[in-house]
């Protein structure tokens, strides 16, 4: 049934990419007319139904819209969008890591069923497959001995690991189930490689802005980082990087190279083997976060800066929170080098990952359902992406600035200076809504007119309002 699904989905979804390829292009302006269903059907050679669904899914990207007794026409380009963020300088200097109380109070209500929270970087719950992960842990429960209630090894469920080993085909590794170490999510995982490569004091590169999350590690291993400025759509830069290095005494470097949170940037290709090229020469570990990289929005897989690794220095790091099921708590590492350091240190810690969690996810991968589930979450992400942008295009004042990401879940919002995002924050959070404000994706506190929203959550009725409404709080604070 999910092959037939994906056979028969194949050729609407094509006819509809072609369309969207010529709206990127422009060749297909903004009020121009489309083909008439039937007149789309006899070019393309395809059923009235089959154009149909071509039309309704641009429709639900909200690039065309149907006028009634007239036609489709062509709603939304990405050339009309606002303009990106500018880049930011972050300190010149390598500073001791200051993880602000913003964080605590931005996520403390995210429970509150009232609260309309852009700032929760995760799928919607009716994004993920819950009943066939559910159908997974039942099955694993009564083929288990144990009724999985026993310690799993301390490197993770074998049949996980040779699961993971397998997804590696996708962005061009080829590790084996050994070179693997379960975690308990991306978060432990991280911590896990960057106590195996340092000690207190050191300085670690990472991006600017990042994840808040790396910041509290950091500050939890005594550690110094230098900032390095981020393109917001090509990522780390690179030349900034390479001078940085020995100017600060830079032992390792903490990187997401595919979709970035918050900013979503990709670093090219080239890019990710000139960065795993010039750390090898300098002996120079990398930490890897791929934990989007699966989200990708374009035809294929973008590759890590693992698949240019000849000499162990990168350690990939990646989970299922983000992709599967943020609950279950199931991540991974490939250490490298670093792999025993990294089992020492986890056997010190965690001793073993929660094991019905690791045997539900290694029986869901290889029944061959993760990858039609991904299809479909991909799908959604990237129609939710636009719609989201779209409604920021129409609500927000015109001197805002926001990304274009190509895959992940997150927008960055670039505000006019005047506005403070955490004073907005505030304000914001009396009208019920959630964001995260740009302050709390630096170490010292910069950003301070930026914000960050997910669309994880489909376009609604609701999110609309929420828009709107973020948009005359800045107008006010203006």
């Amino acid at each position: 049934m999910e092959t037939l699904e994906l056979r028969t989905d194949h050729k609407y979804v094509e006819v509809a990419d072609k369309i969207e390829l010529q709206i990127e292009r422009r060749i297909l302006k903004v009020g121009d007319k489309l083909l008439s269903v039937r007149a789309l059907s006899k070019e393309q050679g395809i059923s009235l139904s089959t154009a149909f669904q071509a039309y309704y899914l641009l429709e639900s990207k909200g690039l065309i819209e149907a006028r009634p007794q007239s036609g489709y026409y062509v709603k939304y380009s990405r050339e009309h969008a606002l303009d990106l963020p500018k880049i930011c300088k972050p300190p010149d200097d390598a500073l001791p890591v200051s993880v602000d109380e913003m964080i605590m109070s931005v996520y403390t209500d995210l429970n509150n069923d009232k609260l309309l929270s852009f700032s929760m970087g995760a799928p919607a719950v009716e994004l993920l497959p819950t009943a066939k992960l559910n159908k997974a842990v039942m099955h694993v429960l009564r083929e288990s001995k144990s009724s999985c209630v026993n310690y799993e090894h301390v490197q993770g469920n074998v049949n996980l690991r040779k699961q993971i080993a397998r997804q590696a085909l996708n962005w061009g590794g080829t590790p084996t189930e050994d070179d693997i170490v379960v975690t308990a999510g991306a978060v432990e995982a991280m911590s896990l490689c960057i106590k195996a490569i340092t000690k207190p004091g050191d300085a670690i590169a990472i991006e600017s802005p990042t994840y808040f999350a790396i910041f509290q590690i950091m500050e939890s291993h005594g550690l110094k980082v230098v900032e390095i400025p981020t393109n917001p759509v090509t990522g780390v830069d690179l030349d900034y990087l390479e001078k940085a290095i020995p100017k600060f005494d830079i032992k390792a470097c903490l990187f997401v190279s595919n979709f970035n949170n918050p900013l979503g940037s990709l670093m090219p290709d080239q890019n990710k083997q000139r960065l795993v090229e010039m750390l090898a020469k300098k002996e120079i570990p990398l930490i890897e976060d791929d934990i989007y990289g699966e989200l990708y929005f374009g035809k294929t897989r973008p590759k890590t800066c693992k698949s240019f690794d000849k000499k162990g220095l990168v350690l990939q790091c990646s989970s299922f929170s983000k992709s599967l099921a943020p609950g279950y708590r199931i991540g991974w590492t490939m250490p490298g080098r670093f792999k025993d350091k990294v089992i020492r240190l986890k056997r010190m810690h965690t001793v073993s990952t929660n094991t019905l969690a690791q045997a539900a996810v290694a029986d869901f991968l290889s029944k061959g359902r993760y990858e039609l589930h991904l299809r479909h979450l991909r799908k959604a992400l990237h129609t939710q992406s636009l719609r989201y942008m779209q409604g920021v295009c129409e609500y927000f004042p015109e001197d805002t600035r926001i990304t274009r990401p190509q895959g992940g879940f997150t927008l960055w919002i670039e505000m006019n200076k005047k506005i403070n995002a955490y004073k907005l924050h505030k304000r914001a959070l009396k009208h019920n809504i959630g964001i995260a404000p740009g302050q709390i994706f630096s170490s010292q506190g910069s950003f301070e007119n930026c914000f960050r929203i997910s669309y994880g959550m489909p376009w609604s009725e609701k999110i609309g309002k929420g828009l709107d409404t973020l948009g005359k709080l800045m107008r006010e604070m203006k």
